[in-house]
């Protein structure tokens, strides 16, 4: 391992800026920590914390200079990778015959300040879209990624149980632990070891080495859910028709924040449009929500008709259908799905409900 200080941080991100990248990394907006284009280190959150809760998020002032010393806003990659509106194909007509035009060259990413459990979701994205999209393989195989430790959870994370986090294991080129002066920072790519090798760094001290595995023990003991995956997916399984769904749908708005917010959720649907002159024909990939009723619908009639019945869709596939398409969980325990639901619903709750009274009550039909 290897220590780098402030400075050689800052030349970090510069070094991925002159070599093409366009940084995305948090910096704050509308009282949320985003990930949003920036230019260096001087728009970071620094000295900035958070207070998360079910259905409830702010921001607070630390008093000190991290960078990140808190555990994630709303964002993640997959709106970068995945844009929740992407422009697949516009054509033009000239005069009898259609010209498609081709969309412009992107610039490749260098995602900096990602969690062990964005990373996990990177991963988990790949599973859907790395055979059957081009667009996201482009964007996925340009860019860079780095990492950081998570060192405070928040109150609704639980990828300690998930086996995605804190500590970043995979997925990245460059990761980083931030501590008092500087960051311990590893390569784990060819692509990170040329990264740093072109950066002052010295070899961390083996005080600094303890500092990152205490940072982590220290991390997975806050944390403030867990999630038993014990016996998963045929626990769900048994149990679609348990009464806990119809409770929850009791309170479950269907809004479809939860899917907006997490970072593996890949539903999308395709919307073809044409301008009022005939002369302009577009076709739009769109982020959709299988907590909208319409998104069930197939022959003529929409299959998933009440909320009871979406709710039960969504984390049923997100802990156990999810697993028999793409051999892993589809969560990766961030907990934004409770930080941002509206009215607090907490799918560690709703799972232990579950399997508190698995094969003790009498079902419920729909």
């Amino acid at each position: 391992m290897r220590f780098l200080d402030h400075q050689g941080f800052e030349r970090l991100l510069a070094t991925l800026a002159d070599d093409g990248y366009e940084l995305v990394g948090p910096t704050v907006r509308d009282g949320a920590i985003v990930l949003d284009r920036i230019e260096g280190a001087d728009d970071l959150p620094r000295g900035v914390g958070e207070e998360q809760g079910p259905g409830s998020y702010r921001l607070t002032s630390r008093g000190d200079g991290r960078y990140f010393a808190w555990a994630h806003g709303p964002d993640s990659a997959k709106r970068f990778l995945f844009p929740a509106r992407e422009l697949l194909a516009r054509m033009r007509r000239e005069g009898g015959a259609f010209a498609v035009e081709t969309a412009p060259d992107e610039r490749p990413i260098a995602f900096v300040g990602l969690r062990s459990c964005d990373l996990h979701a990177v991963a988990v994205q790949d599973r859907v879209f790395m055979h059957a999209d081009p667009g996201y393989r482009r964007r996925r195989e340009a860019a860079v990624f780095v990492g950081v430790d998570c060192a405070e959870p928040g109150a609704t994370c639980f990828c300690a149980s998930m086996g995605t986090g804190p500590r970043c294991t995979e997925g990245f080129d460059v990761a980083l632990t931030e501590l008092e002066g500087g960051f311990v920072v590893q390569a784990a790519t060819p692509t990170g070891e040329a990264l740093l090798a072109r950066i002052e760094t010295r070899e961390a001290t083996e005080a600094e080495v303890e500092a990152v595995a205490e940072t982590e023990r220290t991390a997975v003991a806050a944390m403030g859910r867990q999630m038993d995956e014990w016996d998963m997916p045929a626990l769900l399984y048994r149990n679609r028709l348990h009464p806990r769904w119809k409770e929850v749908a009791s309170r479950c708005l269907a809004c479809g924040n939860c899917t907006s917010v997490c970072p593996t959720c890949f539903c999308h649907d395709i919307v073809d449009g044409v301008s009022l002159s005939g002369d302009v024909a577009t076709r739009t990939r769109e982020w959709a929500s299988c907590f909208s009723e319409e998104y069930s619908w197939a022959a003529g009639a929409v299959v998933r008709a009440s909320r009871e019945s979406r709710y039960r869709q969504w984390l049923t596939h997100k802990f156990a259908s999810w697993i028999d398409q793409f051999g892993t969980s589809g969560c990766v325990g961030c907990g934004r799905c409770i930080t941002w639901c509206p009215v607090g619903i907490d799918v560690t709750e709703e799972v232990a409900a579950i399997r508190a009274t698995d094969g003790e009550v009498e079902v419920v039909t729909s």
